[in-house]
């Protein structure tokens, strides 16, 4: 692992250069632990930083281990969309409410790999497939999302998907077709979890994450912010993630979007100063990882956007939806990161090619 030189650190305060061992915490998974992980002492004294302070010390292991005007891009289908048994409180596609979101069954893999085309056309260079299920079932639902995947290889792009808890022979198929991401959030700290879920635990998405781990695919895992968390929880979360070993190769970060007739529907909308903090907090935490500045972008003005990616933001979602929630549109993107000086990997490719 590289670690990062951050400027201006302080007595007490973590940095990547300076962090100890930990003990796991308490929990049924076998995660690997990094062998340097910050406590989360040291992850409560990054969120107890000036919100300026953290980020010029952010900007600074963001430029020392990745190009800070490359901004990865990835699109997002719903394959299959609504009636998941899970009862996450933020989801608008649990049948536990009555959302405005419509069920759908599996897309047949041929609508899909248009879709994967278009994207590639568009600009993102990840092509990432969400299906409403608690788990991954073997069958024939699954052999096509295995094709998809193959299919999305084919054209050149990144392939992710995101299906819900998964057993280590599974994990390995998708593996065996070329799959590079998995995703599967841990949504929220460990002491808050139970608020927010409570038809799988957190040890349950832990596990997941070993199969995905161990099958060599790599991990995308992050969280969400303004679900009424405390502080405490949002430090449980990127401290549970920072200490994972190897740490997740992609970290989204999420503002809530509270969808009506989902339990948070009245909550307020995220702080513009709370989202840069965890950011930057996450950045530091992980260095090398891509912070994905990921739901929630369409409740955020241009200049929050660019304080994100100046604290370490090095990814967003392009398409005008991300499953069931709006997502700004390609031109908007395209203007910001133009305005910015930054420049999409896959169109920076394209343009060098």
């Amino acid at each position: 692992m590289t670690h990062a030189h951050p400027t201006a650190a302080h007595a007490g305060t973590y940095s990547a250069t300076t962090a100890g061992p930990k003990a796991a915490p308490a929990g049924g998974s076998t995660a690997a632990r990094a062998p340097r992980s910050p406590t989360l002492e040291d992850v409560r004294a990054l969120f107890n930083e000036p919100l300026l302070e953290l980020v010029n010390r952010a900007a600074t292991v963001h430029r020392a281990h990745h190009d800070p005007r490359a901004i990865q891009c990835s699109q997002l289908l719903s394959i299959k969309t609504g009636g998941c048994p899970e009862d996450c409180k933020y989801c608008p596609q649990s049948a536990h409410f009555s959302t405005p979101v419509e069920r759908k069954k599996l897309m047949d893999v041929d609508s899909v790999l248009v879709a994967a085309r278009a994207a590639a056309d568009g600009g993102a260079d990840r092509f990432c497939m969400g299906a409403a299920w608690r788990e991954v079932k073997d069958g024939a639902e699954f052999d096509a999302v295995l094709a998809m995947v193959r299919g999305v290889k084919d054209l050149g792009l990144e392939a992710c998907v995101t299906l819900g808890m998964l057993e280590q022979h599974q994990a390995a198929r998708l593996a065996e077709a070329g799959l590079d991401y998995y995703n599967h959030n841990l949504d929220t700290g460990k002491s808050h979890y139970g608020e927010i879920v409570t038809t799988r635990t957190h040890d349950d998405r832990l596990r997941t994450l070993d199969a995905v781990r161990a099958a060599g695919v790599h991990v995308c895992s992050g969280g969400i912010l303004g679900l009424g968390e405390p502080i405490e929880a949002r430090a449980e979360l990127l401290w549970e993630l920072a200490s994972l070993h190897p740490q997740p190769q992609s970290v989204p970060i999420n503002a809530l979007v509270a969808v009506e007739g989902t339990p948070l529907e009245g909550r307020p909308a995220l702080d513009w100063s709370e989202l840069v903090r965890g950011v930057a907090v996450a950045r530091i935490l992980m260095p090398n990882a891509v912070v994905r500045l990921s739901a929630g972008r369409t409740q955020l003005d241009e200049a929050t956007q660019a304080m994100c990616f100046l604290a370490g933001a090095n990814s967003i979602f392009v398409g005008e939806e991300l499953l069931t929630t709006p997502n700004p549109g390609p031109s908007h993107d395209a203007a910001l990161l133009a305005k910015l000086g930054l420049q999409a990997i896959g169109r920076r490719v394209a343009d060098n090619g």
